[in-house]
């Protein structure tokens, strides 16, 4: 398990300008870039591809999280570890085998995760834990940017935490300065932030402040 990492969301960038937006992510001292992939069934939004996520792999250090909102990520898994992916999270809510996509990504070389939205219980994941490196606790419904952190998914992290103590949680969804401390002190470690990063005055200020410093 890591120690507090932040995972930078580029879906809050500026997408006209995602090589500036992996240099920024690199100075503000974030360990990861988070990749939102949403193709328009799983979720309404749809943004970007494993095309997006080669083209900026030679520009940044980071960590390249993926998060797989789709309804079946059994043939995406390969084409974003053959574009740099380092994780590959998929939702415990997708249409596909979980098991053999979880071992497939393993097979490629990644670590694993396994995600779920706000409204699927933790145990609809717990079966799979054995397999994942990393649960994703969204705490904003999926799909799009900006939203308001939900407090009732506290209890969520809570029990992830103890069901599984040496396993890395993330969350996803309204993390600010103020939300971290309640996410961090429910047992997550892993933060995803875009729009309190990318807005902020200075980026490795606000990327600390996610930490507690």
């Amino acid at each position: 398990m890591h120690g507090t990492v932040i995972s930078a969301s580029i879906l809050n960038s500026d997408l006209s300008d995602l090589r500036g937006t992996a240099r920024k992510v690199d100075d503000s001292g974030a360990e990861w870039l988070h990749f939102d992939v949403m193709d328009g069934n799983f979720v309404e939004n749809i943004t970007f591809g494993s095309s997006v996520l080669k083209a900026l792999k030679p520009w940044s250090d980071t960590f390249f999280d993926v998060h797989l909102m789709v309804n079946d990520p059994t043939r995406q898994v390969k084409l974003f570890a053959e574009a740099g992916a380092d994780n590959i999270t998929v939702h415990a809510e997708s249409r596909c085998d979980l098991r053999a996509v979880l071992t497939e990504i393993h097979r490629l070389g990644l670590s694993a995760g396994i995600a779920v939205k706000p409204g699927t219980p933790a145990s609809a994941a717990m079966p799979y834990l054995d397999l994942a490196d990393m649960i994703l606790v969204m705490t904003v419904e999926p799909g799009y940017g900006g939203q308001g952190f939900m407090r009732d998914m506290i209890p969520k992290i809570q029990e992830f935490r103890a069901a599984a103590p040496d396993k890395d949680i993330e969350v996803d969804g309204g993390i600010n300065a103020e939300t971290s401390k309640l996410v961090r002190e429910a047992g997550a470690n892993i933060l995803v932030a875009g729009t309190y990063l990318f807005r902020a005055e200075n980026m490795r200020t606000a990327a600390e402040s996610l930490r507690g410093i």
